[in-house]
């Protein structure tokens, strides 16, 4: 079985870390573990043996805990294949379709996800309920951003031909806490988002990233703008920023217009 502990940092940047652990052996894989003292901490009060390190892209913000944790350790660390130049001393490379296994009960899919940068991995967990550690690719309720060395028209391909492709019941596991900003957008873009604004409301008096909700991709489709391509009111409202856009856009037009638009909203 998989268990996963989720770690808010608390930092300026909102990052997530993870350890995710072998139930049958305690062998653990730490995710992004920027906050190298929290993540073996978790580690060492489960009795959880980290044995991997990986890395879903190259930002200082996910790589900047590699060497505390793997000087502590001795673990080996797992990136995109392509992210070698950019994150020192890469063990081992992934592709898409690699499996990266745990202990002996935790299997993870690796998913080559472009878009936020170039050499981007997100792992889907083969288990009955799947669970997507999703970097900065997707946010809970919301996508990444393109700014460092990364192309929206490939971060567009990612939603459409692999992230909504999966399971609806798939939890969503990303590297920040953005979502009460990311729930405002969607507002701002589709205010008759019924979902949106019910999940803000309740949020705006709750929410705690030391004990974050975990969303499913079906949620995510009901609140998260970028999945909400073909919505009229989405359309209608970006044909006011955006006068020149298509009588009829095509979903990676209303992408690609939502993403310039969160750049500096």
């Amino acid at each position: 079985m998989m268990l996963v502990e989720q770690i808010w940092t608390g930092n300026a940047y909102r990052n997530f870390n993870y350890v995710l652990a072998c139930s049958e052996t305690g062998e653990a894989l730490a995710i992004d573990p920027l906050d190298h003292r929290k993540c073996l901490d978790a580690a060492k009060s489960k009795g959880w043996e980290i044995t991997q390190v990986l890395n879903t892209h190259e930002h200082g913000d996910h790589t900047g805990g590699n060497g505390p944790v793997i000087e502590a350790t001795g673990a080996k660390l797992l990136a995109h294949h392509n992210a070698g130049p950019r994150i020192d001393g890469v063990d081992v490379g992934l592709s898409a379709g690699d499996v990266v296994s745990v202990g002996r009960s935790v299997e993870l899919l690796a998913l080559d996800t472009p878009g936020h940068t170039m050499s981007h991995v997100c792992l889907l967990s083969k288990t009955d309920q799947p669970a997507l550690f999703s970097g900065d690719t997707l946010f809970n309720a919301g996508a990444g951003n393109c700014h460092g060395g990364g192309h929206p028209k490939e971060l567009y391909e990612t939603f459409v031909t692999q992230l909504d492709q999966l399971p609806d019941d798939t939890m969503v596991y990303p590297g920040h806490d953005y979502i009460t900003n990311n729930l405002a957008f969607t507002l701002d873009r589709e205010p008759d988002n019924a979902a949106a604004a019910e999940l803000l409301a309740e949020l705006e008096d709750s929410h705690d990233p030391g004990s974050a909700m975990v969303t499913t991709l079906a949620q995510e489709k009901e609140f998260n703008t970028f999945f909400r391509l073909s919505s009229q009111t989405v359309i209608a409202k970006l044909r006011e920023t955006f006068p020149d856009m298509p009588e009829e856009p095509t979903e990676e037009d209303v992408f690609l217009r939502l993403r310039e638009l969160r750049n500096s909203w």
